[in-house]
């Protein structure tokens, strides 16, 4: 049981880093040759990212944006509500809490991206004319869906041992 915890918060410490490197960094989608990508804040082209984003004043975006800063925040407070619950409640209700966080945290993941994959993944409109695919970020964030799904789901088991 001591291993499948400490695999399990090993995994959760992981999703919070990726959720944090896919939030910031601007490689969302990226040109074929790679000197252009579009991430969720700015517009990054040959090694420079101080151009702003053609569609930034859109409510979609800013609707992306704030979900994936809330999954970050409901991922931290699930991982410090499982410390917490690891060491402080009986062992019928113990990680409910934790859990049901997670799950919060990727429900937040799965509108952001599915947002964001629906309106500004495709290249017509990053890159005119261009071809390109889904940069490092994007796949991410997907990764942490998957990742929050399964810490989530194995949290609501592990409260009855």
């Amino acid at each position: 049981m001591l291993v499948l915890l400490a695999g399990i918060f090993v995994v959760h410490i992981a999703t919070v880093i990726m959720l944090f490197v896919s939030t910031i960094a601007n490689v969302w989608v990226v040109s074929n040759h790679g000197a252009t990508s579009v991430g969720l804040w700015k517009n990054c082209s040959y090694n420079s990212c101080n151009e702003t984003l053609s569609y930034a004043g859109e409510d979609a975006l800013k609707t992306v944006q704030a979900f994936m800063i809330l999954s970050i925040i409901f991922s931290v407070i699930a991982l410090l509500v499982f410390m917490f619950q690891l060491f402080t409640m009986e062992k019928g209700n113990r990680f409910f809490l934790s859990g049901a966080t997670t799950l919060v945290c990727w429900l937040c993941i799965l509108v952001g991206v599915s947002i964001y994959t629906d309106r500004y993944a495709k290249c017509s409109e990053n890159f005119q004319g261009s071809e390109c695919h889904h940069g490092y970020s994007y796949i991410l964030a997907w990764i942490c869906f998957c990742f929050s799904f399964i810490i989530g789901v194995l949290y609501l088991v592990l409260r009855k041992k």
